[in-house]
């Protein structure tokens, strides 16, 4: 029986959606990585970066839905086939906020947009963030400072976990952040994949946020065999300064101080063309020295036991160490291109214009509709009513089928009776009688005869079997004569009105036979919505009772069931409004009969009255 309710109401259905990544999954989200000038301004095409997906009120609303940890979160390329690797910085569901980190094999740059899709919405998932793997092979080190209980953990698989001094937790722009007091800073040993040379280049980027100008401050500091790169603070300007290992030192300021007490991107860049120093985005600085070979411990911040870091004083005095705060701190043994690191720091801003938000979806898998949801949750009381509905629906369209071809026979045999009725003569109106339409024929099915019947002589008009039963009358008068002594028929007064009672009678039950069955339409109409809203009533208390007895009260567990059961209603109405048009359609075709049949009988007597009074 769902199957049967279910086609019914297919064209009510949605259209099926696009295919489907995995079946488990209820809900996805459309979510587009638009590069173009406007938006994320990221001319050319970069590979194996990460973008940060920022959820929050603004752009989903359904945490509710998500597992406690977001354990059931996958995220999948645009051909809805490949999955991409990610992990979460925070989930936070009851403040309705998360950070998740997404790799992205390849984004094409410019004009062009592309989507990704995050999947949610199955309580059987396990967890698959890969923070390691979310990573491509050059990035050795990434300080996101989210575990207060190793503030300085490494998030790639390399493990180069930073030593912390007087480092403390703080909110950044990215969740948690490294706030720095002047009197210490990190280290992060030297270690696996921290390796610059030449060829290979590196890449040097954090987050930075100051809230005053700065003393010859130190923001992060890397030595090696061929001598010592560190970019510092100088008021509210960052500079670059390299030392070789004779002692000559190469410096350069950015073009313009960052503000004060507002989070900017710092990222430097150093291959075999020189260095290049990177604000928000944006070339902000560049020195020509090739760079060195860098495989020593890296220093944030200023120093931890009075060790001193290039040309930079140690942090006894504290005017050289940083006041300040520090996010996604990272190193790459790679040189990144300028696209890259644009795109990182337009992509982990806060309002960021690269990630647009669509809207969120649910699986339709094989075609089924919201219909089918529903439908698997009516109680067994909403379908005890929708099937007496589905019966009644059934009655009524036999009903209305039947009387439509039947109605459609006796206006055809009408008209062929009127037509050769208007050619006799007065003295002749009995000419069209013949005696094969007996009672059999009147008590027949008008629908089997319509289907049925060879319609020789008007078998299916009902005008013609009234007018038979006043001929018959007629006849019934007539003197039993024959030949030169037949009599010619004298009709008293009384003879007439006897005759006309006589098709009166027949004419009541023609009536009778066409208006048959009409009061089932009648039954739907009336009945049919009640019994729906009867259906739905039911639905709605078991409902309620079902959540008090539970005590869980969100909208996961009330719209299922209150969805289940107005679906009673939507029958009873889809059982009334076809019977309704039905019902009056027929009605004013039913009218249009009897008129003709009040108008004939009256005809005929009057003029049997004129010839045989």
């Amino acid at each position: 029986m769902r199957s049967v309710i279910l086609v019914w109401l297919f064209m009510l259905a949605p259209g099926v959606s696009q295919a489907w990544w995995h079946e488990d999954w209820a809900f996805r989200k459309e979510i587009t990585v638009d590069t173009a000038p406007a938006a994320g301004d990221v001319a050319g095409p970069v590979s194996e970066a990460q973008v940060l997906v920022r959820l929050h009120t603004g752009n989903f609303g359904f945490f509710a839905d998500l597992m406690p940890k977001g354990e059931d979160l996958r995220f999948v390329d645009g051909d809805d086939k490949t999955p991409l690797k990610f992990h979460i910085e925070r989930f936070d569901p009851v403040n309705q906020m998360a950070l998740i980190w997404v790799k992205l094999p390849m984004v094409q740059g410019g004009a062009a947009k592309q989507t990704i899709w995050m999947y949610y919405g199955n309580a059987e998932a396990v967890a698959a963030e890969d923070a390691g793997g979310g990573y491509d092979a050059p990035q050795a080190l990434v300080l996101n400072f989210g575990n207060p209980q190793a503030l300085g953990q490494d998030s790639t698989a390399y493990g180069n976990n930073a030593t912390i001094g007087t480092a403390v937790i703080g909110e950044g722009p990215i969740g948690a952040a490294a706030t720095l007091d002047g009197t210490g800073g990190m280290t992060i040993p030297a270690g696996r994949g921290l390796l610059a040379t030449p060829e290979t280049g590196f890449t040097l980027s954090t987050w930075l946020k100051i809230d005053a100008e700065q003393t010859e401050a130190l923001l992060f500091d890397w030595s090696g065999v061929e001598g010592t790169l560190d970019v510092h603070v100088v008021g509210a300007t960052p500079r670059v300064r390299y030392t070789d290992a004779t002692g000559v030192v190469q410096e350069v300021s950015a073009s313009a101080p960052v503000a004060l007490a507002q989070w900017h991107h710092v990222a430097l860049v150093g291959n075999n063309q020189g260095l290049t120093l990177y604000i928000d985005g944006a070339p902000a600085g560049a020195l020509p020295a090739v760079t060195p070979t860098l495989n020593g411990p890296i220093q944030i911040g200023g120093q931890i036991g009075g060790q001193t870091s290039g040309q930079i004083a140690t942090t006894a005095d504290a005017t050289h160490g940083l006041i300040g705060q520090l996010d996604e701190f990272g190193v790459a043994a790679t040189a990144r291109s300028a696209d890259w690191v644009r795109f990182a720091a337009r992509g982990q801003m806060a309002e960021s214009a690269l990630l647009v938000y669509g809207e969120d979806g649910q699986q339709e898998s094989g075609g089924d509709s919201y219909f089918s949801t529903i439908l698997r949750n009516v109680t067994l009381d909403g379908w005890v009513v929708i099937v007496i509905l589905v019966i009644m629906a059934a009655i009524s369209w036999v009903v209305m089928m039947s009387k439509g071809m039947t109605i459609n026979r006796i206006r055809k045999d009408n008209g062929a009776f009127l037509a050769q009725f208007s050619k006799l003569g007065m003295a002749h109106v009995d000419r069209l009688d013949s005696d094969a339409v007996g009672s059999n024929d009147r008590d027949s099915s008008p629908l089997l005869t319509a289907l049925s019947g060879d319609h020789g002589h008007f078998e299916s008009s009902n005008i013609y079997r009234v007018y038979h039963a006043g001929v018959q009358e007629m006849h019934h008068r007539t003197p039993k004569t024959v030949g030169a002594q037949a009599a010619e028929l004298n009709l008293t007064p009384q003879a007439v009105n006897a005759i006309k009672a006589t098709m009166d009678g027949a004419l009541v039950r023609e009536l009778q036979k066409l208006n048959g069955q009409m009061v089932m339409l009648t039954i739907a109409i009336s009945g049919g919505p009640f019994l729906g809203l009867l259906g739905t009533v039911v639905g709605v208390m078991i409902t309620f009772a079902a959540i008090a007895a539970s005590g869980d009260v969100n909208v996961n567990a009330i719209a299922p069931g209150i969805a289940a059961a107005l679906v009673a209603t939507v029958a009873g109405l889809a059982v009334a409004i076809p019977a309704l048009f039905g019902y009056n359609y027929l009605g004013s075709r039913i009218k249009e009969i009897t008129a003709d049949m009040h108008v004939f009988v009256d005809e005929f007597v009057a003029k049997i009255a004129e010839q045989h009074s």
